[in-house]
């Protein structure tokens, strides 16, 4: 292959469509946040009572002696945590991943 054709064939793969992220394009947008919003604040109040539940559950097991109930409550109680975190975090992991990708040329 010609050097020539070899540099526009690289020309072309790097061609930039110019297109980004842009809010208020799509009719239903801000329904759409909404929903999301209303999503993942259901998610925490479900944590929350995953994160109740667990700990009562380490609390009865280790009060009991049934260790197969502490183990549970404790791995329950750390899956609660780690959802929490998630959840609290996904805007912003979402955004600094964005932020990170639009960075790419």
């Amino acid at each position: 292959m010609p050097v020539s054709l070899l540099a526009d064939h690289v020309v072309q793969l790097a061609y930039d469509p110019g297109i980004s992220p842009k809010g208020g394009g799509l009719p239903g947008l801000s329904v759409l946040k909404t929903v999301v919003n209303s999503i993942n604040w259901f998610g925490i109040i479900a944590v929350v009572g995953a994160l109740a539940v667990s700990l009562a559950v380490w609390a009865w097991g280790h009060h009991t002696g049934g260790h197969q109930a502490e183990a549970n409550g404790k791995k329950g109680a750390t899956v609660a945590a780690g959802a929490a975190l998630g959840l609290g975090a996904a805007n912003g992991i979402v955004a600094f991943f964005s932020s990170l990708g639009s960075q790419v040329h």
